[in-house]
């Protein structure tokens, strides 16, 4: 590849090569020829005059594709899809005439799309429940350290570690849940002819609409399809690629979420994201741990979300059935969607698997904001003791207001405890006692338990192969 040209990163620096060979031109018309094999067949077998020779032919140079020469015949002709019949009938001359046979442009390129998409779905559904893996081990672990919860991003009743993560994962879950509904949902786009009405098959099989349908039954099955779409125009409608890359990007805003709350627990110093030996945060600044991963997630994510207006556009401005403005975008929007969603939960799972927690920063984070939290406790005791309950709510009101300005225009520590401690209506109260982080974190630890049991476990226990995936990034 010559350096003077531009790489796309995302086959470059972020994607699996598994994810960029499966939108790579080999296996795109690779697929083309399996589906001109599969025409092919399956019209033989119904009927068509075409001989095991000619089948033959056809199936012994699927992969031998000659880009240079399909690129010359496209130059020639500007049809991508005649010019690599040419190229497929110059391997195979004895086929040459019935390869096509009864078919449109889109037969090879939609069918071909919709198989792609339907691997990558999977692909990306590994990866995903390998990070809902990643994430739940770490919810484990951290199931009931006590840490300040965030309202409004100001300092809120505590939670846990190990439940803020429960969050992370369940937003995964809900992507999971909708990724295998549209995989479910995938048809193959079958044998439509030029405008989806099959006019062209009806007269190969002069007229016998059995051995039609029969046909698509059967070119679906050899692709793995259990079904096509009942309907189409010259395309299957663009819809399926709206849905399909609403799916990606529900993935990006969940990724984009956790990487957003990371990145500001590590500017807090509470979590960080793995940091190796060698690794240099900042070229100027030597001390600097940048949360790069994290910020390359929420970057990869925001350029997902963005694909949806054009998979929406572009199903939406169909007209009748079909326009050519559909090639161009599609050839840029899903191929780069599925390649960016690899990439993010490439991260996310590197991310989860090696994240790091600073107990004693989060406890004193913990200890600077308690004592506000831990007012009504005092409050209900101190009545319980005897008091009144509007004289105590007063004086409670007014040493928290004192202790704020302390800290915030004093810089110094939280004293509203000893504030109240030497305030003679609450005295006997074992305020050090009320002060223990456990007892303001409800059932986050037991709702971790109940979560990872109830709704994680069976993720799990459904695709156990996705569990023992490792998450490389190349830079």
């Amino acid at each position: 590849m010559s350096s003077s040209n531009y790489d796309n990163p995302l086959i470059g620096r972020y994607a699996s090569a598994e994810m960029s060979q499966l939108w790579g031109p080999q296996r795109k018309f690779g697929t083309w020829r399996r589906l001109w094999v599969a025409l092919a067949e399956s019209e033989a077998e119904l009927g068509l005059p075409i001989s095991k020779q000619q089948l033959d032919e056809l199936r012994a140079h699927v992969d031998d594709i000659d880009f240079t020469k399909a690129a010359s015949y496209e130059r020639k002709l500007r049809h991508d899809v005649m010019a690599h019949v040419h190229t497929y009938g110059d391997v195979c001359p004895q086929a040459r005439a019935i390869i096509h046979l009864g078919a449109t442009s889109c037969y090879v390129t939609d069918n071909t799309d919709l198989i792609l998409m339907r691997e990558s779905l999977e692909l990306v559904r590994g990866r995903l429940v390998g990070v809902i893996h990643q994430l739940s081990n770490f919810a484990t672990a951290q199931r009931d350290l006590p840490c300040l919860g965030f309202t409004h991003l100001q300092p809120a009743q505590p939670t846990t570690v190990g439940k803020r993560a429960c969050l992370w994962i369940y937003d995964l879950v809900q992507d999971l849940t909708e990724l295998e509904h549209r995989l479910g949902q995938l048809k193959a786009r079958g044998v439509k002819g030029t405008t989806g009405t099959q006019a062209s098959f009806l007269q190969l099989f002069d007229g016998d609409h059995a051995k039609v349908r029969r046909l698509e039954e059967l070119v679906a099955a050899k692709m793995g399809f259990e079904a096509s779409y009942p309907v189409t125009g010259q395309t299957y409608s663009r819809k399926v690629d709206a849905q399909v890359v609403d799916v990606l990007a529900g993935i990006s805003t969940s990724a984009h979420k956790a990487a957003t709350d990371l990145r500001l627990l590590q500017s807090r110093k509470e979590v960080e994201e793995p940091f190796e030996a060698d690794q240099i945060g900042s070229s100027a600044m030597a001390y600097k741990r940048n949360p790069m991963r994290a910020e390359r997630m929420c970057g990869l994510a925001r350029f997902v979300m963005s694909l949806q207006s054009g998979a929406a556009t572009t199903m939406a401005t169909q007209w009748m059935e079909r326009t050519l403005d559909d090639s161009a975008i599609r050839r840029l929007v899903i191929p780069q969607a599925f390649l960016a969603v690899d990439a993010i939960l490439l991260l996310y799972q590197n991310v989860s698997s090696g994240l790091v927690v600073y107990p004693k920063v989060i406890a004193r984070h913990l200890d600077e904001e308690l004592p506000f939290m831990a007012t009504e406790a005092v409050l209900m005791a101190a009545v319980a003791g005897g008091g009144d309950r509007q004289d105590l709510h007063e004086r409670i009101r007014r040493h928290s207001q004192a202790a704020a300005a302390v800290v915030k225009e004093q810089g110094q520590a939280n004293d509203l405890l000893e504030r109240l401690a030497s305030d003679a209506a609450f005295a006997g109260l074992d305020l050090n006692a009320m002060l223990d982080p456990a007892h303001f974190v409800g059932r986050a630890p037991q709702q971790v338990d109940e979560f990872l049991a109830e709704v994680v476990a069976p993720i799990r226990a459904k695709y156990p192969e996705a569990l023992t995936q490792r998450a490389e990034i190349r830079v």
